[in-house]
């Protein structure tokens, strides 16, 4: 290939087969991807900073981002193995609207999910952005699915999804614009849908082990997207938003928001019989409604304290009791009451407790029921809201001074509780995790709700089995990020690098090097390795500082060992071991590498 060169600023990146106009294979001297030197200070997670500082994306407003070319590659890496495994288990790709008649949602219940964004057309009729498809693809279901025959069917897209979070934050982490593939599937029978559900769960492993990321399936709630059974992807990183236990004994994984504690029956509980006390004393406590605040002024600790939670289920004000130093898991509590739960509104709970926020207390409330988490069983002598304002009431003991409605397990676990799985008696450690993916066994969720049938073999109508598949395809960028790289940039997984190979040669104005460079450039192309020539009029410690940023992961440096007729040949991920490479023998040399460092993510 002829050499040729444009004069620009550093660019790095984008496909090999994309030409220039003069015909050339463009090469870093022709790519865009500027580099910042001052990172945003609300740039937080290391993948956030990396990803600005090495040109792959830029932000236009809060949780929404451009990708630039270099990470347009590598979201179009990991589309292609997404693609690929979705396709070796039957799955069908199609695409769906973005903008969703509101109808819809209503016909489902979900127009009301926080996250939605809103808009109307020009004749006032309401749409919203698609945060998810589930009703899209049910309706398409249930206008195009008419017999049992025609099941089981898998459906997915790779698509642009909008959800109004309320607080985006890691860049491509949490943000409000995003690309995720969705995918549903449709049976008429349990058998079939347990087949679709572990057929895309075995794909989801081998898509994350083909992108290089160690993760953990994990028990999750399922949230707005609803079903009975689900597992969630996380991958382990210090910097994820989401709390992971795993026992310490059996290994059940979970996520904390969804962990059973396990409660045992043995255990020591108040006997109300002994006791001689009639409600406790009442004392002033002004301004002071937080638990902080009161312990601090009452001299007690956290776990001398029971929290009274109103919250509704339905139209029903509950009283949700957990100790001071614990969360309410309003999922949980929704799952024991089989209806959703949330928080009640000031003057919800001004009208139950006659006081305002922060002094709700369960003596005397004697209108709502009262739900206690199983770990209250074991206290006395506590602290609660009086039901009055600036005021608390002290020497408190449950089932003495107040009666429980129901125990149960209703509060978040956390690291040290004990295991939740029936006959373990082990317990919960804690890890961080990024959610990367998330499958669901939906049943008729759907269907039911939008009347989507089929007849059956017996000739029945039937509710159709559905399933759902979602996978974040700009989080797994991010995540690949969060667990691979140093202090000197990114060390990107070889399937999903934005380049598989840089050839450096170390003085752009030596002849022999830059002619070395060139043919090794066209060799490695032939052989199908995704390889960019650094052209640039650099420095060579310029190139080899932005190689390492950018993170490529084998790298070739031509450079005075060219004499000897041999080259430099190294990874990134172990920049130390160098390797000199007879030139003759670098082609079918590199290309082999770079199939071994592919052939160990499967």
């Amino acid at each position: 290939m002829t050499s040729c060169y444009l004069t620009l600023i550093f660019f790095i990146g984008y496909n090999i087969t994309t030409i220039d106009p003069e015909g050339c294979y463009l090469r870093a001297s022709h790519l865009f991807a500027p580099t910042l030197r001052e990172i945003p200070s609300d740039a937080e997670l290391i993948s956030h900073r990396l990803l600005l500082r090495a040109g792959f994306i830029r932000k236009l407003a809060a949780g929404v981002y451009s990708y630039l070319p270099l990470g347009w590659k590598v979201h179009q890496k990991i589309s292609q193995i997404v693609r690929e495994e979705m396709n070796t288990i039957g799955g069908q790709e199609m695409l769906m609207p973005t903008l969703v008649p509101s109808e819809l949602m209503e016909e489902s219940g979900r127009i009301s999910v926080d996250v939605l964004f809103h808009l109307q057309d020009r004749s006032l009729r309401e749409f919203v952005l698609g945060f998810t498809h589930e009703e899209v693809i049910t309706d398409i279901a249930r206008n195009s699915m008419r017999s049992w025959k025609q099941l089981p069917i898998l459906l997915y897209q790779i698509q642009t999804k909008f959800r109004d979070e309320p607080r985006p934050r890691g860049g491509l982490v949490r943000v409000r614009e995003f690309t995720m593939k969705d995918g549903y599937s449709f049976d008429y029978d349990e058998d079939g849908l347990d087949r679709q559900y572990q057929a895309n769960y075995k794909a989801y492993c081998t898509i994350f082990n083909r992108c290089g990321l160690e993760y953990l399936a994990v028990d999750a709630d399922a949230g707005a997207i609803g079903g009975s059974v689900n597992k969630e992807f996380m991958l382990l990183a210090d910097s994820g938003e989401d709390t992971v236990l795993q026992c310490d004994s059996c290994g059940y994984a979970v996520n904390a928001e969804r962990a059973d504690i396990g409660v045992s029956l043995t255990e020591n509980y108040v006997d109300s019989s002994k006791s001689n006390k009639t409600g406790g004393e009442v004392v002033s406590t002004p301004e002071m409604h937080t638990v902080q605040q009161v312990c601090e002024f009452l001299k007690v600790s956290p776990q001398q304290l029971i929290k009274t939670i109103i919250v509704t289920a339905g139209e029903q004000p509950v009283a949700a009791l957990v100790r001071g130093d614990r969360e309410l898991n309003l999922s949980k509590l929704g799952r024991h009451l089989g209806k959703p739960v949330q928080m009640a509104t000031p003057d919800v709970i001004e009208r139950v407790t006659g006081a305002p926020v922060g002094y709700a207390g369960p003596v005397g409330l004697n209108e709502v029921p009262i739900i206690a988490d199983y770990e209250l069983k074991r206290s006395k002598d506590m602290v609660v809201g009086a039901n009055e304002a600036n005021m608390h009431r002290i020497h408190v003991t449950p089932e003495i001074d107040f009666k429980i409605t129901q125990w149960n397990d209703i509060r978040t676990a956390t690291a040290g509780d004990r295991c939740g799985q029936p006959s373990c008696n082990g317990s919960y450690k804690e890890t961080r995790g990024i959610e990367v993916g998330h499958i669901f066994k939906l049943g008729v969720k759907y269907s039911q709700a939008m009347n989507a049938k089929i007849q059956n073999e017996k000739g029945e109508m039937q509710d159709i089995l559905m399933g759902c598949y979602g996978l974040g395809v700009s989080r797994v960028m991010a995540s690949a990020i969060e667990a691979h790289h140093d202090d000197d940039g990114i060390i990107w997984p070889i399937t999903i690098a934005p380049y598989e190979v840089v050839i450096i040669p170390v003085n752009p104005s030596d002849e022999l090097q830059c002619q070395a460079a060139d043919k090794l450039y066209d060799q490695l192309l032939s052989k199908g390795v995704d390889a960019l020539l650094d052209d640039r009029k650099e420095r060579s410690g310029v190139k080899f500082n932005d190689a390492d940023l950018v993170g490529y992961s084998v790298r070739v440096v031509i450079g005075r060992s060219l004499q000897d007729g041999k080259i430099e040949i190294s990874l990134r991920r172990t920049k130390t071991n160098r390797e000199l490479v007879p030139i003759e023998d670098a082609p079918s040399y590199i290309a082999s590498l770079v199939l071994k460092l592919k052939s160990e993510l499967k």
